[in-house]
């Protein structure tokens, strides 16, 4: 099994304006030197975290979306994030995982952040992804879903844990804290990208973008408020030999998700 490279942006994000957002993540992902397979972008990298849905949501076929693809061919790299998508009569906070290749797949947030209304702006997903690169596999989550380790609980079906999110600074010791506990829950690597500067509703992020190890150890972190781009290595190797060696899945407690 082949290593793992990634890349994680992270990035202020200018409020509400999907062109001054793809010309700054464009500029960002051209800047990336190095080759890497996976290219990481925050929670609804396109507007910020918005309630206001019904004007800023975009089709499937969207320009965000042809953007993605284009990022993607030109770097030959998966490129991953979120923006809004509607269908239907309803809006979705949606991760993308566009491949260089145009197929791409969709995890839709099952936990909305009912403290700054999103229940009431969006419809919330009932299913996980877990895609596979380069014969790793990854599973997806978005933001507040890092609360909720029942629904991110590794049922040997997945490698690494990756959390895309608009993190406020008041609630970053919550968000260092659990992105540790789910690697060492899971046995897994754990990618977790946020936002900085503040928003619309004058709400700060400070970042805080890390790549963990199953052992919980950091191996990646972006400074803390700084716009930065990092990039890092996932050993398969030293996540096989981990797992044999300490084998906690064999103890696990079965169950199942209504």
């Amino acid at each position: 099994m082949c290593d793992l490279r990634v890349a994680i942006l992270q990035s202020e994000l200018h409020w509400e304006n999907v062109e001054k957002n793809l010309k700054l993540f464009s500029t960002q992902i051209l800047a990336i030197e190095s080759e890497v397979d996976l290219i990481v972008l925050p929670e609804m990298f396109n507007t910020g975290f918005t309630m206001n849905s019904e004007e800023l949501a975009e089709p499937m076929n969207s320009v965000s979306m042809q953007w993605m693809l284009e990022m993607a061919k030109t770097k030959e790299a998966v490129i991953t994030g979120s923006i809004i998508i509607e269908e239907g009569d309803k809006y979705f906070n949606r991760l993308i995982w566009m491949q260089p290749d145009g197929t791409n797949e969709y995890y839709d947030k099952r936990h909305l952040f009912r403290m700054m209304d999103e229940n009431n702006h969006y419809a919330g997903g009932d299913k996980r992804l877990i895609v596979e690169l380069k014969g790793w596999k990854i599973c997806t989550m978005i933001c507040y879903d890092l609360r909720f380790p029942v629904w991110s609980r590794n049922r040997n079906d997945y490698d690494c844990l990756l959390y895309i999110a608009n993190w406020p600074t008041a609630r970053r010791e919550a968000w260092t804290t659990l992105l540790r506990a789910r690697a060492h829950e899971n046995q897994a690597y754990v990618i977790g990208v946020n936002r900085i500067g503040e928003d619309g509703n004058r709400i700060s992020f400070s970042g805080d973008s890390v790549i963990i190890d199953p052992k919980g150890a950091t191996i990646c972190e972006c400074e803390m408020e700084k716009e930065v781009t990092e990039t890092a290595t996932l050993s398969f190797s030293d996540l096989k030999d981990f797992r044999e060696k300490f084998p906690i899945s064999l103890d696990a407690d079965s169950f199942e998700i209504q």
